[in-house]
C-alpha cells in the first residue's frame, strides 16, 4: 500500500504526491480520515430499506464542486477523524451490528487501498452484508479494477456532459469522459441489477444525477447518453435535492430547482425507457445533511 501513496495516481487527478509525507491535491494523507458513520435512511430505496445503510463519510474528495453539500470534510482542509485499518475494520462490522443492510463507502477513492485491507480483515471477522462504493464518477479505471470482487453496489454520479460545465462548476474538464470510462468499468464488475426477497439491491449499478438549476439541457444529454450505452444494464436516480448555501460567488446556481424543470427532466426519463428513482420535493433541504461530528467511529478507537 505504501508503494501506491509515495506517488499517488488513485485517482485521475493523479497528483503524484508522496502521501507519506505530505497532503496530496485531495487533501488527504497516507491515513485514513472518516468524519461519520452512522445508518443512513436517505439513499435509493433499495439501499435504505427500512434499517438503513452503514454509510461510512470519508473526509476530503478529488473534485472540488463549488455547490457540494458535504463540504465541511470534502476540502482540502475538511474535517476528519485518523482511523487505523482495524479500526476501520471494526465501524464496518459495527454497523452491520446495528442493523446496517449494507456498508456504504461514501467518496472513498483516495483511500482505495486502506478500504481493501480493511475489508478483508473485517470479512474475516463475519462481515457478510453486501458493499456500496458511493462516488463522484470522477474514478480511474486501474482504480476501480482493484475493487473487483470486494464491491457489490455502484453508486456513482454523472454529474456533467458539457466539458465547460464541469471545468467551471467542479474543476475537472475532463470530467465526462471520465466518469463515462469509469462507469462502464463499474457495470461490467456488476453486471444486471439484482435484489433479494425484500426488495434490497444486493449487486448492480445505480447513476445518479444530481439536476443543477438552468442546466435542464445539460441533463437531456447526460439522460440520453446513460440510455444509449447502458440501457437497462443499470438504474437511474434523477435528484432534485439540489441546496443551495453559500452560493453568492455563483448566482446562477442560487436557487433549487423548479417544479417545471424537474418535471420536463422526468418526462424525458420516462421517455427514454430509463428504470429507476426520483425525488420528491421534500428532498430539497439542509437538514438531509449529516452532521460531521465524528459520530459512530469513536467506539473503534482502540
Amino acid at each position: 500500500m505504501t508503494g501506491l501513496l509515495k506517488n499517488c495516481k488513485l485517482c485521475p487527478q493523479a497528483c503524484g504526491a508522496d502521501r507519506t509525507r505530505a497532503r496530496g491535491l485531495c487533501g488527504a494523507n497516507d491515513r485514513v480520515e472518516a468524519a461519520r458513520a452512522s445508518l443512513h435512511q436517505w439513499e435509493e430505496p433499495p439501499i435504505s430499506g427500512t434499517c438503513g445503510s452503514g454509510t461510512v463519510f470519508f473526509s476530503h474528495c478529488s473534485l472540488g464542486c463549488v455547490f457540494c453539500q458535504n463540504r465541511e470534510i470534502s476540502r482540502r482542509d475538511g474535517f476528519g477523524k485518523p482511523l487505523s485499518i482495524e479500526e476501520l475494520a471494526q465501524t464496518f462490522l459495527s454497523l452491520e451490528q446495528q442493523g446496517a443492510h449494507n456498508i456504504n463507502l461514501v467518496t472513498g477513492a483516495h483511500y482505495v487501498p486502506h478500504i481493501i485491507q480493511a475489508l478483508s480483515l473485517a470479512r474475516r471477522n463475519e462481515l457478510h452484508i453486501p458493499i456500496v462504493y458511493n462516488s463522484s464518477g470522477y474514478e480511474c479505471v486501474g482504480t476501480l479494477r482493484s475493487l473487483e470482487g470486494y464491491v457489490d453496489i455502484y453508486l456513482p454520479d454523472y454529474k456533467y456532459y458539457s466539458s465547460y460545465y464541469a471545468a467551471c462548476y467542479s474543476h475537472a474538464e475532463d470530467y465526462r469522459e471520465t466518469a463515462v470510462a469509469a462507469i462502464t468499468e463499474m457495470v461490467r464488475q456488476t453486471g444486471m441489477p439484482q435484489f433479494d426477497e425484500s426488495g434490497l439491491l444486493t449487486r448492480g449499478t445505480i447513476i445518479r444525477h444530481l439536476m443543477l438549476p438552468g442546466l435542464g439541457g445539460d441533463t437531456a444529454q447526460v439522460l440520453c447518453d446513460i440510455a444509449t450505452r447502458f440501457g437497462d444494464t443499470v438504474l437511474v436516480s434523477l435528484m432534485r435535492q439540489y441546496t443551495p448555501f453559500g452560493m453568492q460567488d455563483w448566482p446562477e446556481l442560487n436557487r433549487t430547482i423548479t417544479e417545471e424543470e424537474y418535471a420536463e427532466a422526468c418526462d424525458l426519463f420516462h421517455a427514454l425507457g430509463l428504470g429507476g428513482f426520483f425525488q420528491q420535493a421534500g428532498s430539497i433541504s439542509e437538514s438531509f445533511i449529516p452532521a460531521f461530528d465524528g459520530a459512530g467511529l469513536e467506539e473503534c478507537k482502540s
